[in-house]
């Protein structure tokens, strides 16, 4: 489904409580991933944006921190932020609220983020309230990659993303098996251009929590 790469105006005006960009103050982009960590995928998003002096938010399934714990922390090691996915990658529309809170809350004993963003972007209101009174902060995203589309091309990927991006943006990709032909290429290329145009790279203010 070829789902649009900006956050229609709508949205933002209907959830005004969720994060969808930055200040736009200044050239930065915050790039972001959700999903992992992934054994390889993770190392090799790591290892492109140590090229480019890049920070990037790493959005957690609780799960994948439990297989794959040295890659939890290489990211943080390395100074990007990491947020909450759930434990069990859970769609928010098909779970009841208090089994969903208490799937973030389980991954949260490994993540410790005050950052959480919904899988598939789907979040039931009384969920999202809920978190809220918790101390979360739910973080959604501007740009959508749109990576894990097996039907785009990669170039398509990453051109899609260049002709949109705009100081405060959070973009979202995917660590992901999915995502990676699209991913790789498309992060390569903005990484790329960004830096020509003068943008910075930076991972969205984090703290541990909640408390």
């Amino acid at each position: 489904m070829n789902l649009p790469v900006v956050v229609p105006l709508w949205m933002r005006v209907f959830y005004p409580n969720r994060i969808w960009q930055m200040p736009n103050n200044h050239k930065v982009i915050y790039l972001s991933f959700d999903d992992g960590p992934h054994q390889h995928i993770t190392p090799q998003v790591l290892s492109m944006l140590e090229d480019y002096q890049a920070k990037a938010s790493f959005f957690c399934v609780g799960d994948n921190v439990r297989k794959y714990p040295e890659v939890f922390s290489n990211i943080i090691q390395r100074g990007h932020a990491v947020g909450n996915h759930s434990f069990h990658h859970l769609n928010g529309w098909k779970t009841d609220k208090q089994a969903y809170v208490n799937d973030i809350v389980k991954a949260n004993a490994l993540i410790q983020s005050n950052l959480f963003r919904p899988p598939y972007g789907r979040l039931k209101s009384n969920q999202a309230k809920t978190l809220i009174s918790h101390g979360y902060e739910i973080v959604m995203w501007t740009l959508l990659s749109s990576d894990y589309d097996e039907q785009l091309s990669k170039e398509k990927c990453a051109e899609r993303l260049l002709k949109k991006i705009r100081p405060g943006a959070i973009v979202l990709f995917h660590d992901s098996d999915k995502a990676k032909r699209n991913m790789i290429y498309a992060l390569e290329r903005l990484l790329y251009e960004g830096t020509r145009q003068g943008y910075r790279f930076e991972a969205l203010p984090y703290k541990k929590g909640p408390a």
